[in-house]
C-alpha cells in the first residue's frame, strides 16, 4: 500500500486474484451496543404513598367489618363484605375494570367538594332489592330492568353502605361522604380526568352466599386538598412529636420537684473531709464569675447569678446550663 489510503497495482491485483478464489480477509466485526430501554406502564401511577395507601385500605376494611354487621342485621340474611385488592392505575384504567352492567354512586366529599366513584354489580344490588321487599331468595333473582321501585331501595342500599363508610372516614380523615347521584350507565359515570392517578379497591360481597364485588375509585385529586389527613406517623412525624411532648408536659406539669443552686462541686478523699475545720479554704477550681447552676433535683437546667430578694436569698436565670460545674 502506497502512502494515504492508495492501494498499489500490485496489491489490487492481489485482491482480485484472492476475490476469484473465495479468500477475502474478513472485516473485523464491530460490537453493537445494545440500547437499554426501560419499559415504564404508564396505566400504574404511584401518586398515593405506601402509607397513604395503607391507612386508606386499613380504613375500608374497618367500614368491612362494622357494615357487615350493619347490613345484615337489615336485610336478615348473611352479607359478608371483604377488601380483596387495591392498585393504583390511571382513572380510565380503573374505571375500565369496573365489572359490566355495574350500578355506580357518585360520592360527594365534605367539606373538599370533590367526588369518588362506588360500583356495585347488578347481581348484589338486586339480591338486597329482593331482601328489602321481603323476599327470602336473594340468589335467585334474575337480572331485569331496573323500576322505579328498584331504583329507589338501590340508593337506600347506596345511602346504607355510604352511611357505615362515613362513620370511618369521618373518624380517621374528617371527612363527610354522601350519595350524590346513581347511574346504571357506567360510561356517563365519571369524577376525574381520564389519566388522572386513582387508587382502586376491590370488596368482595357475599350475600347469602352469592359473591359480587363493589369498586371504590378514589381520584387523586379528590383528596389532594387535604392529603395531610391520609398520612400516618412517618410524614407528620414532627407534628405529631410536638403533641406528643405538650401531652407529656400537662400530664408532668404539677409535679413537685426539689430546685437547687450550686457554686460548684469538687471531688475529695473522705479524710480531706474529715480534716476540713473553720477557717479552711475550699478550692472548688470554678472561676468566680460563671455564677451558679440551678439544678431540678439532679438534673441541671440554668445558668443563675447569685443574689438576694430583700433578706432572702435567690439567684437570677441568666441562660440554659451549659453542662460545666
Amino acid at each position: 500500500m502506497s502512502g494515504g489510503n492508495v492501494l498499489s497495482a500490485e496489491a489490487i491485483a492481489a485482491l482480485v486474484d484472492a476475490a476469484k478464489e473465495g479468500n477475502l480477509p474478513e472485516e473485523p466485526s464491530v460490537p453493537v451496543r445494545k440500547r437499554r430501554v426501560q419499559a415504564v406502564d404508564f396505566t400504574r401511577p404511584t401518586k398515593f404513598s405506601s402509607d397513604q395507601e395503607r391507612r386508606i385500605k386499613r380504613a375500608m376494611e374497618t367500614f368491612c367489618r362494622t357494615a357487615t354487621s350493619r347490613l345484615s342485621a337489615e336485610l336478615r340474611a348473611p352479607l359478608e363484605l371483604e377488601l380483596i385488592a387495591s392498585s393504583q392505575l390511571t382513572y380510565s384504567h380503573a374505571h375500565s375494570q369496573v365489572p359490566e352492567g355495574a350500578l355506580t354512586a357518585l360520592i360527594a366529599i365534605d367539606p373538599v367538594g370533590s367526588r369518588m366513584m362506588l360500583a356495585g354489580e347488578q347481581a348484589l344490588l338486586l339480591g338486597a332489592i329482593e331482601l328489602f321487599s321481603g323476599g327470602t331468595e336473594p340468589g335467585q333473582v334474575k337480572p331485569r330492568r331496573f323500576t322505579d321501585i328498584d331504583w329507589a331501595l338501590a340508593t337506600h342500599f347506596f345511602d346504607r353502605l355510604l352511611g357505615q363508610m362515613s362513620i370511618i372516614w369521618a373518624d380517621m380523615f374528617e371527612l363527610e361522604l354522601s350519595t350524590e347521584t346513581l347511574d346504571q350507565h357506567l360510561e356517563t359515570a365519571q369524577s376525574a380526568p381520564v389519566s388522572e392517578p386513582t387508587l382502586s379497591l376491590t370488596i368482595e360481597a357475599r350475600l347469602d352466599g352469592a359473591s359480587s364485588t363493589l369498586v371504590l375509585l378514589l381520584p387523586w385529586q379528590a383528596i389532594a386538598p387535604v392529603i395531610d389527613r391520609f398520612s400516618g406517623r412517618e410524614e407528620n412525624a414532627e407534628a405529631l412529636d410536638g403533641v406528643a411532648a405538650e401531652s407529656v408536659r400537662r400530664a408532668v406539669g404539677g409535679v413537685e420537684v426539689p430546685v437547687r443552686a450550686e457554686v460548684a462541686g469538687v471531688h475529695l478523699p473522705i479524710e480531706a473531709v474529715l480534716a476540713l475545720k473553720p477557717g479552711d479554704v475550699l478550692h472548688l477550681n470554678a472561676p468566680a464569675d460563671a455564677g451558679v447552676t440551678l439544678y431540678a433535683d439532679k438534673v441541671p437546667v440554668h445558668r443563675a447569678k447569685p443574689g438576694r430578694n430583700g433578706s432572702r436569698r435567690a439567684v437570677q436565670v441568666s441562660g440554659p446550663a451549659g453542662g460545666s460545674r
